[in-house]
């Protein structure tokens, strides 16, 4: 089950790549404004990782699950029946926060739940694998709808899962937060989102219109505040972020997986046309060049 949230996750951040042609004759969106539906839900998952996990340490991770469960499910509807491009685009954010509180949530109720070494790390390379996997289904997924339904239907298959989570999350699943939490440390949050949006936009312009000087700036706005974020998490009594974890390779490529979704969107269009505007073999194109 807390496998499953984390691929809907993985999987909402590429769903999109066949289904811009659609959502652009349908909606009429600007240029400007279809690049914010396509990269805005990776902008805030990213710039909010690192605080929500530490708001699951004080609320709990499974209250905070069931709450992101729900905004999900409710921004995904949001979005599916968008009328106009700017509704698109905050839906999407919303997915974005939700998205942002579900990655931490379940990755904090594994390592709560499984205290056998052997388990936690096999629970965790299914968590990773999931995440990695969400990523190269999307594609292959909206595809398939695209040739069955309507543009919208690309965010309602989060629904079933996350009705799920809702429903059995409270039977099934222990609740989990730290007992001694510290005082919550807005200068780091500030700084995680700082670090983390700004390479996440630096890596998307890069692969999608190759190395200019906006992007490198951003980038560079971006590792300066994140070398801050570390020094200040070094020196910090109650750190926001445990920095040993990115010494698992495991965990750097979940967390990457996540916050990469659709580096390449601006070519989704072309590359779409290019394989006969037919989505569900433009999916597993798309899938096979990730592959």
């Amino acid at each position: 089950m807390l496998a499953l949230a984390l691929l809907l996750i993985s999987v909402d951040a590429t769903v999109l790549d066949v289904a811009v042609p659609a959502i652009s004759a349908h909606l009429a969106p600007t240029t400007p404004q279809l690049l914010w539906i396509i990269d805005v839900y990776s902008f805030v998952l990213a710039g909010l990782l690192v605080t929500m996990g530490v708001v699951g340490d004080r609320i709990g991770r499974r209250r905070l699950l069931l709450l992101g469960a729900a905004g999900f499910g409710l921004a995904s509807v949001l979005a599916a029946w968008s009328v106009g491009p700017d509704m698109l685009i905050a839906a999407r954010a919303l997915q974005g926060v939700a998205g942002a509180t579900l990655m931490p949530a379940t990755l904090g109720l594994i390592r709560a739940m499984f205290t056998d070494p052997r388990q936690r790390t096999t629970a965790i390379a299914v968590w990773s694998a999931m995440a990695g996997g969400g990523a190269a289904l999307g594609p292959l997924l909206g595809g398939w709808l695209l040739q069955h339904f309507w543009w919208g239907s690309v965010f309602l298959v989060d629904l079933p899962v996350m009705a799920t989570l809702i429903v059995l999350g409270p039977l099934l699943l222990p609740e989990s937060k730290d007992p001694r939490p510290g005082r919550f440390d807005v200068i780091s949050a500030g700084l995680s989102m700082s670090t983390l949006a700004p390479i996440v936009y630096a890596v998307k312009e890069i692969a999608a219109q190759g190395v200019t000087l906006l992007p490198l700036l951003v980038a560079l706005v971006g590792v300066l505040a994140g070398v801050l974020f570390v020094r200040r998490q070094r020196r910090a009594a109650d750190p926001m972020l445990d920095l040993r974890l990115f010494a698992r390779p495991r965990f750097r490529t979940a967390v990457l997986t996540n916050v990469r979704g659709g580096d390449r969107a601006r070519c989704r269009g072309a590359r779409q046309r290019g394989d006969g505007g037919v989505p569900a073999r433009a999916g597993s194109v798309r899938r096979a060049a990730r592959g």
